[in-house]
């Protein structure tokens, strides 16, 4: 049974109740707010390894709690929200969002967001090589592989390849790699940054058309999965 904890902040009961039954019944710890106040205490007092934000809350806004949450919690936050436009999903992301499902959501989906999440807390304190499927990366080294043969990468695309793995099963918009990357001065350069990533594919997927590590959230950035 899973030990790990998830707060969920969400003021519809409905939402509540079932997110309860389907974690508890995986075996996860719960804890519950109705509200942003409330969240925001829950969240620093239990310091849960993942947290599920709506961002329709009556009291604050859900963008205000994650710049507030962001500024000392480091572990996952799934938003889970009506709203489906690319501007509010992108401003969550930017804003420390780990991720972003709109509701209706499919709870296994849900689920293996939340796996990803925590793993992601568990990679940041591994060792410096990190091992996914056929690619395995040496963080120190900076060596990649792929089926144990090395694959040739550029100082960029390492570095593109390194930002994405470190954040696997998260959703990094355009805006933030172009800055990570390539700097303040690059973050509207999202075409630049789709060549990168068809080069990247070509060199570790083995079917670059059907990529099946470095995923496309259309309009948004992209995702390590």
């Amino acid at each position: 049974m899973n030990k790990a904890s998830v707060l969920i902040i969400d003021d519809e009961i409905q939402i509540q109740k079932l997110l309860q039954i389907n974690l508890e019944g995986s075996g996860y710890k719960i804890h519950q707010a109705v509200n942003g106040k409330e969240g925001l205490l829950l969240a620093a007092n239990q310091l849960p390894d993942v947290i599920l934000l709506d961002l329709g809350l009556p009291d604050i806004s859900g963008h205000q709690i994650l710049k507030e949450l962001r500024e000392w919690y480091t572990k996952g936050i799934i938003v889970l929200s009506v709203q489906n436009n690319e501007t509010d999903i992108v401003e969550a992301l930017d804003n420390g969002a780990t991720d972003y499902l709109t509701k209706p959501f499919r709870m296994g989906e849900l689920m293996a967001r939340i796996r990803s999440a925590i793993r992601r807390n568990s990679n940041e304190s591994d060792c410096h090589k990190i091992t996914v499927e056929e690619l395995e990366i040496d963080l120190v080294a900076r060596i990649v592989k792929c089926d144990n043969e090395t694959v040739k990468l550029t100082s960029t695309e390492y570095n593109l390849l390194a930002l994405l793995i470190k954040n696997e099963g998260r959703v990094l918009t355009h805006q933030f790699i172009l800055k990570e990357i390539w700097g303040v001065g690059y973050q509207l350069e999202t075409q630049y940054l789709r060549v990168f990533i068809a080069q990247l594919r070509k060199k570790i997927e083995k079917n670059p058309n059907q990529p099946k590590h470095i995923i496309t959230e259309s309009g948004v950035g992209y995702r390590f999965q």
